[in-house]
């Protein structure tokens, strides 16, 4: 049974130094920052619906009767190659580099500058988060999710997780900001990970897994053969001694 077992199939303890029952807050909040091919989904609505259609995308259509019925379409925005989107009767802003916080806040007072609406509430959210994991995971390449945000642990989940070749104290994020980029590794045995920049995961994220040198790997083929001959052997002198004792 020994020698038949493969020891490639190697799982990994995640945060290992966390104490059960132990509250470990995180000082790191998740702040997306919008890029060019982002899509956004914005909404406006106020106490009056009537004042609030216009910022919102709808077709205005005639019926047979002479009616006439205001059509609600899907509210999203691609951000352009320069960093804008094209929003209703606002016209053209830039909302490149910018949270959702920091769009919800600028599109609010350009509504209330205009006197267009008082008190507007404004709702935007991500619907798509792009990614790329690379090196000793089970799949290589890139990822995409409309939850609008995802964390490390779980980006190296969907990419079918560290493989046994791979670095699990080693894990690299490399991020663009401030007009380069920066490159960030982790310890995914520690609970540390928690008060990372990079716990959550921005557009355009790339994670890389080192693999173990090929030396270590070596050695550690190498120390499973010996103890699976050493078994192997030992089971082999038991049953020997067995059968002429008997």
């Amino acid at each position: 049974m020994v020698s038949c077992g493969s020891h490639k199939k190697k799982s990994f303890v995640y945060l290992q130094d966390m104490t059960p029952g132990l509250g470990y807050p995180s000082e790191i909040a998740a702040q997306t920052t919008v890029r060019p091919g982002d899509k956004l989904s914005i909404t406006v609505t106020c106490k009056n619906p009537e004042l609030a259609a216009p910022f919102n995308a709808s077709t205005v259509t005639m019926g047979s009767d002479g009616s006439v019925r205001s059509v609600d379409l899907d509210n999203t925005y691609r951000v352009d190659p320069n960093g804008y989107i094209d929003f209703p009767v606002l016209g053209e802003i830039r909302v490149e580099d910018k949270t959702l916080a920091q769009v919800r806040e600028l599109i609010k007072e350009k509504i209330e500058e205009g006197n267009y609406i008082k008190n507007p509430i404004v709702k935007c959210e991500l619907l798509n988060l792009r990614y790329t994991v690379l090196g000793a995971v089970g799949s290589n390449g890139n990822f995409s999710t409309d939850e609008g945000r995802i964390t490390l642990l779980e980006a190296i989940a969907n990419a079918g997780d560290i493989t046994a070749n791979g670095r699990i104290d080693n894990v690299a994020v490399i991020r663009e900001e401030d007009g380069g980029r920066t490159l960030y590794t982790h310890d995914l045995k520690s609970h540390e990970l928690f008060d990372s920049p990079c716990f959550y995961l921005q557009q355009n994220d790339i994670v890389y897994v080192e693999p173990k040198r090929n030396k270590d790997t070596r050695t550690e083929d190498l120390s499973w053969k010996v103890i699976t001959v050493a078994l192997s052997a030992i089971s082999t002198v038991t049953a020997v001694l067995w059968y002429t004792t008997k």
